[in-house]
């Protein structure tokens, strides 16, 4: 059973800060140097600020600042709640967000969610799980962020499997708390929700919920490094989240696409994975403005382009035999799975890569849309680029339901949710 909980939020007073709009950001993994100078001249109390201090690169020693930027983060928040720029809740509350926006692909959406503290679970406990296997990340730099900060100050994106928006969408105001729009042109909408009749109604229906981690994997571990350093009962043990029902009908996944090098400099090594895909494969040659098998039918459908040719295919997988034996013992929907289908038979089979490369990116990267894949191998970055189409929702509740997590970068959650909405205390 999930423990899901309202939050005492630590938030911003808009009326200090000239809106939302100025102090929200994207989260911090998404934000680079110059990024993060255009955020601080909207506003110096920009959540950046807090959440990235500077932008350095946490695994290179010598790109770190003089002094600790933790404790400059730690600093400025004290700071902001000294000019009461920002403010604590005495009483609790869930906040209600609706994300108007556009997707990849055009069509318009509204994706509805809430912002509540979850107790951090062991992934041994199905309450919370991963869905995919993650890249590692950042781990160290969140923890003394964490540790200096006493804060969640970005939420880790989580599907639900209990929609909460159903019980909280009749308590809210006809105006939000705040409102932002961010650089994708999402409409980020905010309300607080006090009543204790409806907080009461949203922890009863998430209590029955599994919840997937969407976005903010390694937040997460974070969380749970920062749970067990502190040990004991307390807020540490809760950890910030944005929940979005699995059934809302604003919810799309997007597909991320593989891009592999190393084989433009070694000819006999593209001709052996060629040849290989057309042993496994159908291949047939396509013109370039059908490379994405976004609504293809079948098991195993890609797209392919090659810089060496500069040619566009389709790749349909011609039977499931060699693909079963490999993943004997997995679930079926696992072995159904377009991005587990591509790691078996094609990057370890074919290509040779080993899991070590594929967690490491070697010879490996990704893209999140066709024209970004195409560009880097016409522009000789990449080699090949293997298009993929989109999970259905129904594809990520099956494998949720099993023990199996998908590869890293199965699927793209668009849009983020933002930083500076409200913090959650953990200390």
């Amino acid at each position: 059973m999930a423990d899901v909980k309202p939050l005492k939020a630590l938030h911003y007073d808009l009326a200090k800060v000239d809106g939302l709009a100025a102090v929200a950001s994207p989260p911090y993994d998404v934000i680079d140097a110059a990024e993060r100078a255009r955020l601080l001249g909207r506003s110096p109390y920009n959540a950046v600020a807090i959440d990235l201090p500077v932008p350095f690169d946490p695994d290179d020693p010598a790109s770190r600042p003089v002094g600790d930027p933790y404790e400059d983060a730690a600093r400025r928040i004290d700071a902001w709640r000294a000019e009461g720029v920002l403010e604590a809740d005495a009483e609790d509350a869930v906040w209600a967000l609706s994300q108007e926006y556009t997707a990849p692909d055009g069509a318009r959406h509204s994706r509805h969610g809430v912002l509540v503290r979850v107790r951090v679970e062991d992934y041994e406990t199905g309450t919370v799980r991963p869905h995919e296997r993650t890249h590692p990340g950042p781990l160290q730099d969140r923890l003394e962020l964490t540790r200096a900060t006493r804060l969640n100050l970005s939420p880790i994106f989580s599907l639900s499997t209990e929609d909460p928006w159903p019980l909280v969408e009749p308590a809210l105001a006809a105006e939000p708390w705040g409102e932002v729009t961010d650089e994708d042109g999402t409409v980020n909408r905010v309300w607080r929700v006090a009543d204790p009749a409806v907080v009461a109604a949203v922890v009863e229906r998430l209590a029955d919920a599994q919840l997937l981690i969407a976005d903010g994997h390694h937040r997460y571990e974070t969380a749970r490094a920062y749970r067990d350093e502190i040990g004991g009962e307390g807020p540490q043990n809760y950890t910030l989240m944005a929940l979005t029902g699995l059934d809302d009908p604003g919810l799309t996944v997007f597909p991320t696409h593989r891009l592999l090098s190393g084989f433009s400099h070694d000819p006999a090594r593209r001709e052996r994975l060629l040849a290989g895909l057309e042993e496994l494969f159908e291949v047939a040659e396509v013109p370039r403005d059908q490379l994405d098998p976004a609504t293809a039918e079948g098991v195993g459908v890609f797209g392919l382009f090659d810089a060496a040719e500069g040619t566009a295919r389709r790749l349909r997988l011609r039977d499931t035999a060699e693909l079963d034996r490999r993943l004997a013992g997995k679930p079926e929907a696992y072995r159904r799975l377009d991005s587990a289908i591509l790691e078996t038979l094609v990057l370890t089979g074919l290509a040779g890569m080993s899991e070590e490369d594929i967690t490491e990116r070697r010879g490996l990267e990704y893209a999140k849309s066709v024209p970004d894949a195409v560009e880097m191998v016409e522009n000789g970055i990449y080699d090949l680029a293997f298009i993929l189409r989109p999970v259905p929702i129904e594809q990520v509740r099956a494998v949720a339901a099993t023990d199996a997590n998908m590869p890293p970068k199965s699927t793209y959650f668009f849009p983020k949710v933002m930083t500076g909405l409200v913090f959650n205390p953990v200390g």
